[in-house]
């Protein structure tokens, strides 16, 4: 009767680590395929702040025919921009935006920039949706319009205090093949 109880206690101590084990495992390869979808996320956001975004600003219709012909089509990423996203970046949401412009935080809901990103396990569809614009008094030209340094300007007068062209954007970045291995993102985008 002892050796049978040992037994079993023996029994419950090896079930509940190899438990142990199973859930490590399982956790270990819940956290790589979520990494896997937050790098997808954060490359979408490099190339929407650092490409997109910046093509756009001031001279939308070139700026869009030059992104559709470098990403869009039958290239890689598959570049797709949203029916009021010129709206988005140009005017004040409370004040600019049309009616059907899509606020919802839900980047897969009416998107306003979807493309495709390579990866070696398979693809990823990155959305990214602009929530909220709050325009500044920033010149999108591109020029320094007064290069002074310290307190001392080239120009003469008072200049407007700089206040920036704010953007809010939500990113969701899923493998193609598998949506639920997703990763969400708020990008606070200042211009």
């Amino acid at each position: 009767m002892t050796a049978l109880m040992f037994t079993l206690i023996a029994l419950g101590i090896i079930m509940a680590l190899l438990q142990m084990v199973l859930m490590g495992t399982k956790m270990s390869a819940s956290q790589k395929v979520y990494r896997n979808s937050l790098e997808a996320s954060y490359g979408g956001v490099d190339l929407v702040a650092k490409e997109i975004i910046p093509k756009l600003f001031g001279r939308y219709s070139s700026g869009s025919d030059s992104l559709m012909s470098t990403f869009g089509g039958s290239s890689k990423i598959s570049l797709e921009l949203g029916p009021s996203l010129q709206d988005k970046l140009e005017k004040d949401r409370r004040t600019g935006w049309p009616s059907t412009a899509s606020t919802t935080p839900d980047a897969k809901v009416s998107p306003d920039i979807t493309f495709r990103l390579s990866g070696t396990n398979g693809n990823f569809k990155v959305y990214n949706k602009i929530v909220d614009t709050v325009t500044g008094n920033s010149d999108t030209s591109g020029r320094d319009l007064d290069p002074g340094i310290g307190v001392a300007g080239s120009g003469s007068g008072i200049a407007p205090k700089h206040s920036p062209h704010l953007i809010t954007i939500e990113v969701q970045g899923e493998r193609e093949t598998n949506p639920k291995e997703k990763a969400m993102l708020s990008v606070l985008y200042a211009y």
